[in-house]
């Protein structure tokens, strides 16, 4: 006999008559429990701390328990009174406690079914009826992190997360439960429930429900929590697993009647179980790493968190209430949406795609649609590290409920982010000027170069864009040059646009001889005149196209020679969405003069910014101020600064490399079995895919066919181009390589029915 069984032993003997017993450790969270083996009985022995919570907590879980032995066809364990007569003993400021040990085959040690599943809906459903309303509520009314009302007392676990995407996405579902069922938590029923129907806890006889054990986190809370743990644990690892949540609602509901907001919630306390256990495993595995008990479900739960998120929170409130017999959730019908909009909205304003889109909420690479469709997002370059990214949020949340102001005064989000955002730039680049949007850092981009060189005209890229300002249509020759446009403007120079695929050119050496000698030419043409040269490291609205490799090294020397400046437009291509490179002119080992962004820099939030030198910076301060309302202000620095860390924390310029190549080379291999896929270029996850006909010319209708047949299979991608028929892949960095396989079938099963 061990030393530390030997009061055990005493207690036994004692207050129980039970001698010679086979003692053998159990593992628990908040109880020493061990299994007792008599010669023809069985029990499980509890010890407590002797608290006075813990008295009370065992007077109540041993009325229930006693009560519980009324329903007929089950079996949960048993309360064994002391020889005194009392539900426990206390010695040595410890409590102990003695129950019959139940057998059964565990749920976990059986196949899922879905007749399983509505048999155990229909078992809680009878505890339920008799559990809820059957002792005091302050008695039971214990603050567990294990109550999903109290979910937030989970939230300093979340640190112990090792992989910062998971933190993510838990802290995602936080901010979810707080938006959508805190609010109604005054309105949702209250009762004692059992809180930890896993299958674990969960026994069976013969393939049917037979009972259950362990209710140490018996607790009073909402009682469609209940349910909830339920569906949790009995979903994980099933293939489709709302349908396994429907019979086990359809059990519980036909035996004690569900209110609509409780299935309208049950979306979001699901989820919340999942990263409750997530985050119990992660804190679990630091404190004693060779534990298993806590850690049982850890990977099925990290599957089901993922698996979740795939699914509409629309659908799932849906489905749930379709298996209650209730009606759908009411929406808005998209004919009335576009019905309002072509009332209050321009048409100048287009839509995406010939079957628009009732956009409702999203999550990381995921949107989600009134309908009740997922859809995955190829498209949205603007939300770089994911939909509603939780750290981007909180940051948006704690300075707007704290201070926004302006850069007249004085306040720490600006001089932090400035220099966080600087230290991504060579030390020559050590200016910025924050403005609301890229458009607006395009037209003071321009303004700070004309000012500084005292020079006019402008030399742009064919097909380029800069933005939506009158100064910024006139540099960008996609707009100006386009049916309805207002032309080229007298001071606009154009370079062509130093496109290698289709030219006709037997090598990119040759092809970027000829595109830097046409340029120079046109240099020397306006030689001494010329303030700046601006381009996209890749000219995106110009179908995706990367320029040469060495075609900046060769212009920037002659337009700096003739007294101008270079200006990178790193709107779309900046924040490593390239991958190996932060910025996109470092594909090029070129520095510029200037740098323009915006976009990914707020994940949303409308920010834009112009880097540039000491110098440049000194030629704009000749006495008319320059100020933006919004730009820079607390909260859009905060926002931008959590960006900058996501992107750091979570890897995410790796990630985009990573999976950007798999996706390119992916389609690459797909185009040498459909000769439509006629190109496929761009870095990172800035993909552009050309689509040609059987003659080589540009196949318009073909990649609109693509393109808008994704979208029927709810996946999100653009197309552009002179021609508009390159398909544009620029998703948020969370897409992975699953995400591009199901694009990638998608695209075949298209290719296939043309």
């Amino acid at each position: 006999m061990e030393e530390h069984q030997k009061p055990i032993v005493q207690v036994l003997q004692k207050h129980f008559d039970i001698s010679n017993p086979t003692i053998s450790g159990m593992e628990g969270y908040e109880s020493k429990n061990y299994k007792i083996e008599c010669t023809d009985q069985c029990y499980v022995l509890k010890i407590y701390d002797a608290s006075v919570a813990n008295k009370a907590r065992i007077n109540g879980e041993t009325h229930i328990l006693t009560k519980l032995q009324n329903l007929k066809g089950y079996n949960f364990p048993v309360p064994i009174k002391s020889n005194s007569g009392a539900n426990w003993i206390e010695e040595s400021d410890t409590l102990y406690r003695l129950l019959s040990f139940v057998t059964g085959t565990f749920l976990g040690n059986i196949p899922r079914n879905k007749s399983m599943a509505r048999e155990l809906g229909a078992f809680l459903a009878q505890m339920d009826t008799m559990t809820i309303e059957m002792y005091d509520a302050p008695t039971m009314a214990k603050q567990t992190p294990w109550d999903l009302r109290h979910f937030y007392k989970n939230e300093p676990l979340i640190k112990y997360i090792p992989n910062p995407k998971h933190r993510s996405l838990v802290t995602y579902f936080y901010l979810q439960f707080k938006e959508m069922v805190l609010p109604h938590q005054e309105e949702l029923r209250m009762g004692i429930v059992h809180n930890d129907a896993n299958e674990w806890n969960m026994l069976t006889r013969n393939n049917s429900i037979s009972g259950i054990i362990d209710f140490g986190d018996m607790c009073h809370t909402w009682t469609i929590n209940n349910l909830a743990v339920a569906i949790t644990y009995y979903m994980m690892d099933q293939e489709n697993p709302l349908e396994y949540a429907v019979e086990l609602i359809e059990g519980y509901h036909a035996l004690r009647p569900l209110e609509v907001l409780e299935l309208d919630v049950l979306y979001y306390l699901i989820a919340v179980r999942l990263c409750t256990s997530v985050c119990n495993s992660a804190y679990a595995k630091k404190q004693n790493p060779d534990s298993e008990y806590i850690t049982i479900s850890e990977e099925s739960a990290w599957n089901l968190v993922h698996v979740w998120l795939t699914i509409n929170p629309i659908a799932a409130q849906n489905t749930f209430r379709k298996a209650a017999g209730y009606p759908p959730l009411q929406t808005n019908a998209l004919e009335k949406q576009l019905e309002l909009r072509k009332q209050f909205i321009s048409n100048s304003l287009s839509l995406s795609y010939t079957a628009p889109i009732h956009m409702v909420r999203s999550a990381f690479q995921y949107m989600y649609d009134a309908k009740g469709n997922t859809i995955l997002d190829a498209y949205n370059n603007i939300m770089l590290v994911g939909h509603c990214h939780p750290k981007v949020v909180q940051a948006a949340q704690r300075t707007f409920a704290r201070l926004n102001t302006n850069t007249r005064y004085v306040y720490d989000e600006l001089q932090s982010y400035s220099e966080k955002l600087l230290s991504k730039f060579p030390d020559s680049l050590n200016k910025v000027f924050f403005v609301n949007s890229g458009s607006a850092a395009s037209d003071l981009a321009i303004r700070l170069a004309q000012t500084h060189t005292k020079k006019r005209k402008v030399m742009v890229m064919e097909h380029g864009y800069h933005g939506n300002t009158r100064l910024g249509i006139d540099i960008s020759h996609y707009k100006y040059g386009q049916k309805g446009g207002p032309g080229k403007r007298d001071y606009i120079l154009e370079a062509s646009i130093p496109k290698i695929f289709g030219a006709g050119f037997g090598s990119e050496a040759e092809a970027t001889k000829f595109y830097v000698e046409k340029t120079h030419k046109e240099i020397q043409n306006h030689e001494l005149e010329i303030s700046a040269f601006i381009a996209e490291p890749i000219i995106g609205c110009g179908g995706q196209v990367p320029l040469p490799k060495d075609y900046l090294k060769n212009i920037y020397p002659k337009i700096r020679a003739q007294g101008g400046v270079c200006i990178s437009d790193e709107v779309q291509v900046g924040f490593g969405r390239l991958g190996k490179y932060f910025w996109g002119y470092e594909m090029y080992d070129v520095v510029p003069d200037i740098v323009i962004i915006g976009k990914p820099m707020g994940n949303g939030h409308p920010m834009g910014a112009v880097i540039t030198t000491t110098e440049i910076a000194q030629s704009f301060e000749n006495g008319l101020e320059f100020f933006s309302s919004f730009g820079g202000n607390p909260v859009s620095c905060a926002i931008g600064e959590a960006v900058l860390d996501v992107i750091h924390e979570e890897h995410l310029d790796t990630e985009a490399q990573n999976t950007g190549s798999y996706l390119k080379g992916r389609l690459k291999e797909l185009g040498k079995q459909y000769p439509e896929i006629s190109d496929v270029r761009g870095e990172g996850l800035f993909l552009g895919v050309e689509i040609m006909d059987e003659k080589f010319q540009p196949d318009t209708m073909f990649a609109q066919y693509l393109k808008n047949g994704l979208r029927m299979e709810s996946i999100l991608i653009g197309t552009d181009g002179p021609a508009d028929n390159v398909l544009k892949i620029k998703p948020p960095l969370y897409f992975n390589k699953e995400n591009c396989d199901m694009l990638l079938s998608q695209i075949e099963k298209l290719l296939q029915k043309k």
